[in-house]
């Protein structure tokens, strides 16, 4: 690959608990975040305002103003994965579409044609610490292991795919209302007394997770108690078809009685609020794929404010991107970046009376 004349830079794509890199590939991008506050320089203001460091803020500063068009970067994952290497194509935009991904707000993306991909599907692996620990943002070394894989490298030109349909440069997301919700799943058929109660208890568990954001954060078993059990009893599951730490399963719920296998009817793997949700994605797949289990058609993984919900397909496996995924903080009908549904159609899915078309 020619790297004469071209500034080298890696970017890290998440961590072990929590990467996004295939995301990257998929949409011809790299992300960084906290982007909620906008672009450089306005956002400064408001993250200086909001307490985060001089070090995070001169990162954003650097992966806006240093990093250059026709500069090539390394997405990494840790210090020893590399997981694409590509060419920068534009200045940052602000794209909410990036606003969640599994709990990050990394709406600062630039565009990437990518001029190495992973053939197999898993990154390239190199030794420990062959690339650099610390910021997300950072050049590279021009010596050690990954340069010279570098220089030995072929460059190929995937060009830059499209971005999801959705994203609009500086446009936010449009958020769903309560009542939108409410409506949503009236025409579904829910009892109007069920979505009232459904529509209360979410506004109160926002609440909630507002608080405990400021405080000290919960627990996993004071995640269940506080925010997982209310929400799963406004959408109907009662005490006893709704087991807590029943045979390896944070909570399991049952179409109906007795509690047994044969009448399992979703896993909801649990992770502590602020946790990687989707990353407990393969364990609770697991407990639901256990022989006896064939009519666990739901999987769900939360943190107790998101939740990835998916159905189980013909065959009984469950895709890598859920069904649908809600932020009871960050109502919206759709999330084209992760390429699945939103907030209606997953309460439609945690409901007790759903039932796979």
């Amino acid at each position: 690959m020619n790297v004469e004349n071209r500034e080298v830079w890696q970017i890290a794509a998440g961590d072990t608990d929590r990467s996004y890199w295939e995301l990257c590939l998929r949409w011809g991008v790299v992300l960084f975040g906290p982007g909620y506050a906008g672009v450089w320089p306005d956002c400064a203001v408001r993250l200086r305002d909001d307490g985060e460091t001089a070090r995070k803020i001169d990162l954003i500063r650097k992966y806006h103003e240093d990093i250059q068009t026709g500069d090539l970067v390394v997405l990494r994952l840790g210090t020893r994965y590399v997981c694409g290497v590509g060419r920068v194509e534009g200045p940052v935009e602000w794209l909410d579409d990036f606003g969640d991904i599994d709990g990050w707000d990394i709406q600062l993306v630039r565009r990437v044609r990518w001029l190495w991909k992973p053939d197999n599907g898993k990154p390239k692996e190199f030794g420990v610490h062959a690339l650099k620990w610390g910021g997300t943002v950072q050049k590279l070394a021009r010596s050690g292991a990954v340069f010279e894989w570098l220089l030995e490298t072929e460059e190929q030109d995937w060009g830059v795919p499209e971005l999801p349909p959705s994203c609009v440069p500086g446009e936010p997301v449009p958020s769903l209302t309560l009542t939108e919700i409410a409506e949503y799943l009236f025409d579904k058929g829910t009892a109007a007394g069920a979505i009232n109660d459904l529509t209360d208890n979410m506004l109160a568990l926002s609440q909630i997770a507002s608080w405990y954001k400021r405080t000290k954060r919960p627990s996993e078993s004071e995640t269940v108690t506080y925010l997982v059990v209310p929400l799963l009893r406004a959408l109907g599951w009662t005490p006893q078809r709704m087991a807590v730490e029943w045979r390896k399963i944070d909570v399991a719920l049952f179409d109906h009685l007795p509690r047994e296998d044969e009448s399992l009817s979703a896993v909801v793997e649990v992770k502590p609020l602020g946790s990687s949700c989707l990353s407990a994605k393969s364990q609770g797949a697991g407990y639901a794929q256990e022989p006896g289990r064939d009519d666990c058609r739901r999987l769900v993984v939360t943190d107790g404010i998101r939740y990835g919900v998916y159905a189980a397909d013909d065959d009984g496996g469950f895709a890598e991107v859920p069904t649908a995924y809600m932020n009871l903080t960050r109502l919206v009908r759709s999330y084209p970046a992760l390429e699945c549904q939103g907030a209606p159609e997953a309460l439609s899915l945690l409901a007790t009376d759903w039932r796979q078309p």
